[in-house]
């Protein structure tokens, strides 16, 4: 008996050790995510992930690993997407099918949320308007960012400021045609693959047909060049 009990609790002791570091791969597997989408993929300019690498390769996690988790990171399209539901499991069923069936995965909730930041986003009519002269009083009326188009600017600004923002262009006489707190991602991925562009524009319509979905918010790039 006493041997039988020495195996089963040398098996338990390498189950928990094949787990702790199964957790800590993970981790050093977000970090590099991470690293990738605020930096670049290029260890050579990116020195928080030459480190990461060097630390995972000190921990033993095999280089192809580390590469596939790079390339993963470099190429993925961060989709967030907020839901008001009276049934969590449904819901949850439903988003996951979506993301499976378009080559995505659902992560855990708040997985992505470090990739955005909350702003305010106010969309303005530039009709009759001169940009330079509207980016100046937006600006001016405490704005963080302004991006003008032909005929519509989109001003970003701090959570704080987003009321006081949007006072202050309706005074000023421009026609707001939409604002709104969002999520605003950090880091952008561009997508030039066409079957990824038509999947992500198949994830996007379900999503958006979706009843208990509220907002989507994603890092996609070039979202004029989802198909039709």
């Amino acid at each position: 008996m006493s041997g039988h009990s020495k195996w089963n609790n040398i098996k338990r002791k390498k189950e928990k050790t094949d787990g702790a570091k199964a957790k800590v791969f993970t981790k050093i597997g977000r970090e590099i995510s991470v690293a990738v989408r605020t930096g670049g993929p290029n260890p050579a300019s990116n020195s928080k992930l030459a480190d990461l690498i060097a630390k995972a390769k000190r921990m033993s996690v095999p280089n192809d690993n580390i590469q596939r988790i790079i390339k993963k990171a470099e190429g993925g399209v961060a989709v967030m997407v907020e839901t008001l539901t009276d049934n969590r499991n449904r819901t949850a069923a439903d988003l996951r099918h979506y993301f499976d069936k378009n080559g995505g995965n659902l992560g855990a909730m708040g997985c992505v949320a470090f990739l955005f930041n909350q702003k305010g986003v106010i969309d303005i009519s530039l009709e009759d308007k001169d940009a330079d002269e509207a980016m100046m009083d937006a600006l001016d009326a405490g704005a963080e960012d302004f991006d003008a188009g032909e005929d519509a600017a989109e001003i970003t600004t701090d959570p704080e400021n987003y009321s006081a923002v949007v006072k202050a262009m309706e005074e000023k006489g421009y026609e707001i045609l939409s604002d709104d707190l969002a999520m605003v991602p950090m880091t952008t991925t561009r997508l030039t693959d066409p079957d990824q562009l038509k999947l992500m524009g198949k994830l996007l319509d379900a999503l958006e047909d979706n009843d208990d979905v509220q907002n989507v918010w994603h890092s996609l790039e070039n979202e004029e060049d989802l198909p039709e």
